[in-house]
């Protein structure tokens, strides 16, 4: 099977990665039209934005039968987990129409830590030694933290915001976070919270694409979680990335490949999930050895700002292949030149933050990409309305010489409040 030779996209999402995949895709021949539900004031450039929720699936399939929508391709990991992949599949009206995403049970690698860790453990994949617990048996969680060497990692199971990872120095502070966890911290999402070794290393992002039965690998990335320079401070949705991630030679990649990519693929096939799209491999590199950190079953966000624009094939051909079996055949051609991200942000993020703040300089003359995340327009002004903003991206033939051009992008942007990291990239170069 085949799309037609013009397509109707429905993207789903609001933020920078969603951003980026409508750049790509209206970049297309194929294209006929590209609708976006929410968007941005960013995604109003590349196609329609649509004022729907992602995750009113009824209200969806009424858009793509009254649009004649021939694909829809979801960013977020929310309408995954609550199943939308499955909710057009079942239902003969839309059952036809491909959705770029896995089924629920697939997307549970991202929806339960406790889930992907078995699913790991299971078919081989390295990753760090864990035990998951609840409230019935919460005094062998305190012996389990005894038993390891700090520091400590806490995962809810399910979905928290980003904010279901823990990691502390005392195991005192551990056990009393543990408490806390089983007790409401994250909602639902902490009802069960997995503990693990802590692996030590680097980290970096790998992203593949898969039809379910074969793959193909996407350039890789390194993102830069912490708010503050020097990796200091909270955890964020992610400050910036790097694409390609000097450390990942060839020996290595192929460390990846054959340890972990493989295996996931297959056990995907062995357990009988459903898998058509993307799979974010969180890895840590372990004194040369890949070790899995986590799942995610979409793109990431900010990586997929640097990622996305280093593919230089047909993105609805790539998408063809991945709904229809086919991605064995198809071409995946990838820029040999590095890409940065620098994202701004709100000041008081990832805390409390304000938001309405006019954005200026966004018509500038400049080699970069500027993705909107956090952006809304009122009247004939785009203003800020989000935690993370924009997310600047810029080729050069060095890390050194993208990220400055991103900064300099940047500086002639202006809004109330604005941040962003200048080490972004620094301990590459």
């Amino acid at each position: 099977m085949k799309f037609p030779k013009s397509v109707n996209v429905l993207l789903l999402g609001s933020g920078g990665r969603e951003n980026a995949f409508a750049w790509k895709i209206a970049q297309s021949e194929r294209l006929a039209k590209l609708f976006i539900a929410p968007g941005n004031a960013g995604t109003k450039s590349c196609g329609t934005n649509v004022e729907m929720n992602p995750t009113d699936f009824a209200i969806l399939k009424q858009f793509v039968i009254s649009n004649n929508i021939n694909l829809v391709v979801v960013g977020p990991e929310d309408p995954l987990v609550k199943g939308i992949y499955d909710y057009f599949m079942d239902d003969n009206d839309i059952m036809n129409i491909p959705v770029i995403g896995p089924s629920a049970l697939g997307a549970k690698l991202e929806g339960s830590k406790d889930f992907a860790k078995n699913f790991m453990i299971k078919h081989g994949i390295p990753t760090a030694q864990y035990k998951t617990f609840t409230k019935d048996n919460i005094e062998e969680g305190y012996t389990f933290i005894d038993s390891l060497s700090a520091p400590y990692v806490l995962k809810a199971d399910g979905l928290a915001a980003g904010k279901g990872v823990v990691i502390l120095d005392s195991a005192q502070e551990a056990k009393q976070e543990l408490s806390d966890m089983l007790s409401g911290k994250f909602g639902a999402a902490s009802s069960k919270v997995v503990i693990e070794e802590y692996l030590s290393g680097i980290e970096v992002s790998v992203f593949v694409a898969t039809d379910g039965k074969s793959y193909k690998i996407l350039p890789e990335a390194k993102d830069y979680k912490r708010i503050g320079e020097g990796d200091t401070g909270l955890n964020t949705g992610g400050m910036g990335a790097v694409s390609p991630v000097p450390f990942c030679d060839e020996e290595f990649m192929e460390k990846v490949r054959k340890s972990i990519v493989e295996p996931t693929i297959e056990g995907l096939k062995t357990d009988e999930i459903t898998y058509k799209g993307f799979i974010f491999i969180g890895l840590m590199n372990c004194d040369g050895e890949p070790k899995v950190i986590e799942y995610n079953v979409r793109m990431g966000d900010p990586e997929t700002e640097v990622v996305i624009p280093r593919i230089k094939s047909d993105i609805i051909d790539l998408f063809e292949g991945i709904a229809f079996g086919s991605l064995k055949s198809r071409e995946l051609e990838i820029s040999e030149e590095t890409a940065a991200t620098v994202v701004c942000v709100s000041e008081g993020y990832p805390g409390d933050y304000r938001k309405g703040f006019a954005i200026e300089g966004l018509d500038q003359e400049t080699d970069s990409i500027i993705f909107h995340a956090g952006t809304t327009t009122e009247g004939k002004n785009v203003i800020t309305s989000g935690g993370r903003v924009l997310a600047v991206t810029s080729f050069g033939k060095s890390v050194g010489e993208a990220v400055n051009k991103s900064f300099k992008t940047i500086d002639n942007i202006d809004y109330k409040g604005k941040y962003y990291r200048k080490d972004i990239g620094k301990d590459l170069i």
